[in-house]
């Protein structure tokens, strides 16, 4: 499986990849974040133990939610099916929503309206995945 956009691919196939690697780009800024918190009450943490702490700590808890994200687009990735235009646009439409940073959203748009107001990088991530929800265009029905 290619998990970086190939010139065969179909649009709908480049651009979920595109969302695949931008939301892996936000969640490892975010893991660091977080590490960079935990190591200041707890001392050094290596890798090893941050893994441990990525899936286990309730610190690191509110990142499951990408994780699972980005495995839900492994797996159609992988299908045999090719990957249709509405899929892609319904992925981009859940990650437009999810990532929302705001004060009064979830706790996981309240976790990430902190992180951008804090790490300049979340920033720069963030501004990668409101262009690719820019050149997408926001579904106008109801869900």
């Amino acid at each position: 499986m290619a998990l970086t956009p190939q010139s065969d691919d179909s649009p709908a196939r480049k651009t979920l990849i595109e969302l695949r690697l931008a939301l892996l780009r936000v969640h490892k800024t975010m893991i660091e974040m977080e590490r960079r918190e935990y190591q200041k009450e707890n001392g050094f943490v290596n890798s090893g133990e941050l893994f441990r702490l990525v899936v286990d700590h309730p610190q690191f808890a509110w990142l499951h939610n990408i994780s699972e994200f980005v495995v839900r687009i492994d797996e159609t990735l992988s299908a045999k099916e090719p990957v249709t235009p509405e899929y892609t646009s319904s992925a981009i439409s859940l990650a437009r929503k999810m990532f929302v940073p705001t004060q009064s959203g979830d706790a996981f748009q309240k976790k990430y309206f902190d992180a951008i107001q804090t790490d300049p990088a979340v920033v720069i991530d963030h501004a990668e995945l409101a262009r690719i929800f820019a050149n997408e265009a926001p579904e106008t029905g109801t869900a």
